[in-house]
């Protein structure tokens, strides 16, 4: 049975199971923002807190390569099938997690497969609808995003409270496994291979998936130099000295791994300090990079500097997606008379004024500026929905048709490493100073809002870029 041949019936049973799939790693990446106080009190290692987040995005950088190549190549099964197994089985174990080393294993496997389920979602999107269909669907897509934003950080902090965080984790698999039963059905009976010529058909290429395991390690190999720095604390001045050449050595590694691994899976033209497209993804990697290392402490600082509890701390985080939720909407609207780019700029901008705001209320926790701190993450919302939708469409108004899909890949790619590897850099500041917990998370939200000014810098460097399809913009997160 062809794409073309699916039951109506089976149409809606398939898409409310992507749907349901899409709900449950948007909620699941939320809610551990909101849950992560509660397991790191329970389970310690407070200085590996960030690789609960960044292993998660390391194995993302590598799932959405393989997953793209096996699509493009044998369809769309196969990545989603094996991207909700693992997804599921990550769940179980970071929900059963003893240690913090378990639970970043457990983020690893969920990171593999909700990179694999993700990019399966919108080949399927893709292959089963026509352009119409495809618009409804992504505005559908960006609701089923946004909603647990909203509900996500009040259901996590309940369940922590009430129960434990483990069942932050376990909650999801109801959902996952109502959407697989749902998808399982229609896709068996569909074949979703396109039918093209041998010459034609695409080809496998590993040296693809080679060049994503090697900026993947290479993220990792940054992040563990960080680690290993943020250990130094309380060493003697001969072990700090060895320990020094072993940060070296990592550092090193991670360094030439990406300077390697990374040109693959950029743009062919992609220049660091160019203009245009290769800038377009410098925005992106960078202020995605540095909102996602803001969230990734934000509950913690709550918690630990201003003394919330954990439901008080994930209200903080739905505000901030209020303001996501405006900038997106705004970005659509033709009266805001912006050309794209423009729209770029004042995202970023408008992102790195909150980050100020955020960075303020840091330095100087207990001394009445939680309103500062709320504020603040709500205009980096703000900023954050103007600039992530607007980079994206960039994409497809710089890309010609044979190269939309690279660039697209590429600018999810840079997304990911961005985020990964922003966060480590947190986590690397929060781990050497963690003995002064003002100065600690001070000095680590001072680090993203450099890192999202200097995002700013790359969006001067995009040049005109004219609006034009209005219709199908997303505004997932």
């Amino acid at each position: 049975m062809t794409a073309q041949d699916v039951s109506r019936s089976s149409r809606r049973a398939l898409v409310i199971g992507l749907m349901l799939c899409v709900v449950a790693v948007a909620f699941e990446a939320i809610a551990v923002v909101t849950a992560m106080p509660a397991a790191a009190s329970d389970l310690g290692d407070l200085g590996l807190y960030a690789w609960a987040f960044t292993a998660f995005m390391i194995a993302q950088v590598f799932a959405i390569v393989a997953a793209g190549q096996v699509s493009d190549v044998r369809g769309p099964k196969g990545p989603m099938v094996i991207g909700f197994g693992l997804f599921a089985v990550g769940l179980v174990i970071a929900g059963s997690a003893p240690t913090m080393l378990i639970l970043m294993v457990g983020r690893f496997v969920q990171g593999l497969g909700g990179g694999a389920m993700n990019l399966a979602v919108m080949v399927l999107i893709a292959r089963l609808f026509d352009a119409k269909e495809r618009a409804v669907l992504m505005t559908a897509m960006a609701f089923a995003w946004m909603a647990p934003a909203f509900v996500g950080p009040p259901i996590a902090a309940w369940l922590s409270s009430a129960l434990s965080w483990h069942w932050v984790f376990y909650s999801v698999l109801p959902v996952m496994a109502v959407g697989g039963l749902l998808i399982v059905g229609p896709l068996a009976r569909t074949d979703l291979r396109i039918s093209v010529t041998a010459e034609a058909a695409p080809k496998l290429k590993p040296m693809l998936l080679v060049s994503a395991a090697v900026v993947a390690g290479g993220a990792a190999s940054l992040q563990v130099a960080g680690q290993i720095l943020g250990g130094q604390n309380g060493g003697s001045a001969t072990s700090a000295q060895g320990l020094g050449w072993w940060v070296l050595i990592w550092a090193l590694a991670g360094a030439v791994l990406l300077r390697f691994g990374l040109p693959p899976l950029l743009p062919t033209a992609y220049r660091l300090g160019g203009s245009g497209l290769a800038a377009n993804i410098n925005v992106r990697m960078l202020a995605a990079g540095a909102f996602f290392g803001s969230e990734t402490f934000l509950t913690l600082v709550l918690v630990r500097a201003e003394g919330l509890d954990l439901t008080s701390a994930g209200l903080t985080l739905t505000v901030g997606s209020v303001g996501w939720a405006l900038g997106s909407w705004a970005q659509s609207r033709p009266w805001l008379g912006l050309r794209r780019d423009q729209i770029i700029i004042a995202g970023t901008a408008i992102c790195g004024v909150g980050l100020v705001a955020v960075t303020v209320a840091a330095w100087l926790p207990g001394r009445g500026l939680l309103w500062l701190l709320v504020l603040g993450w709500t205009i980096g919302g703000l900023g954050m929905g103007l600039q992530m939708a607007s980079t994206s469409l960039v994409v497809m108004e710089l890309s010609t048709k044979p190269e939309l899909g690279r660039n697209t890949s590429s600018l999810q790619v840079a997304e990911a490493l961005g985020n990964s590897v922003v966060a480590g850099l947190a986590g690397t500041i929060f781990a050497t100073l963690l003995a002064d917990p003002r100065l600690a998370f001070g000095s680590l939200f001072t680090a993203m809002t450099a890192v999202a000014l200097l995002s700013l810098v790359f969006s001067l460097r995009i040049g005109p870029v004219v609006n034009h399809s209005l219709d199908n913009i997303s505004t997932s997160r």
